[in-house]
């Protein structure tokens, strides 16, 4: 096997994979030889883009629509990516929604759209995947979270409280799955620059870069290589964990002991 096509035959599908981190991810995977199934709810266009970019590199892609927070919805996708692949090796559940609001003034509409998209979501789509690959003899689950799963961040109560449970649900699992040789990590991201956070801020990249340690923000090539990894018989026995890509952000307290030569 070429060393770099590490997943060279397997399949995945990546939820929410036509824009940001999801299309990272989904490329990443791709690099690595793996078939993708691109996700999506509301824009095909997008997630169209993200197969043609695929299929530039020689390998097999389709999208395939569903709302991640709808029991119907996401059993559709599974039977249509199992039709078309025959077999479910890897499970990334990206898709996520995020809200701005305080927690007084936060309408039950906005929690119940991020809950069910973000955690709702990452629990029903490994329910499906984990039947199928617990009937195939095992396979991997990735789930995103974010520096939420650590930290509070004021503005996103519904956000945040996603992101904790994901990582909570991370580990049930993998002790749960684990007996049918099913592996499930979490990645959490921190900074990373996307068509989003640049819209929120158009000095993103310098704001937290200033920030980060290393002295930089993120891309979504930053996290897809790590999901690449969790995926491949290298990370075998790694399972229940989140790893951060984040650059040491949130590794860093709100230290204010400095050195008189330390800007940060």
């Amino acid at each position: 096997m070429n060393a770099h096509k590490s997943l060279e035959g397997l399949t995945a599908l990546v939820t929410g994979a036509g824009r940001g981190v999801g299309k990272g991810i989904a490329l990443c995977l791709a690099r690595a030889g793996c078939r993708v199934a691109v996700n999506y709810n509301s824009d095909p266009s997008l997630a169209e883009r993200t197969v043609a970019e695929i299929e530039k590199l020689e390998v097999e892609a389709f999208t395939v629509r569903a709302d991640v927070g709808s029991r119907a919805d996401v059993e559709n996708m599974f039977n249509h990516v199992i039709g078309r692949f025959q077999r479910l090796d890897i499970m990334v559940n990206n898709a996520g929604v995020q809200t701005w609001g305080p927690l007084l003034e936060l309408s039950e509409e906005d929690w119940d759209l991020v809950i069910n998209t973000n955690l709702k979501g990452c629990f029903l789509c490994t329910q499906f995947a984990a039947k199928h690959m617990k009937e195939s003899g095992g396979g991997v689950i990735v789930n995103i979270g974010s520096g939420s799963n650590k930290l509070a961040f004021p503005n996103l109560v519904a956000y945040t409280a996603s992101k904790g449970g994901i990582e909570m649900f991370t580990k049930v699992a993998a002790i749960e799955l684990g007996r049918y040789g099913i592996r499930v990590n979490c990645v959490a991201p921190g900074a990373i620059e996307i068509e989003r956070t640049k819209l929120e801020d158009a000095n993103y990249a310098k704001t937290w870069g200033d920030l980060t340690p290393l002295g930089r923000v993120g891309t979504p090539t930053d996290v897809g290589r790590v999901v690449v990894f969790l995926a491949s018989k290298e990370a075998s026995y790694i399972s229940g964990q989140t790893l951060w890509v984040d650059g040491a952000l949130f590794a860093k307290p709100p230290w204010p002991y400095r050195k008189p030569d330390e800007s940060q």
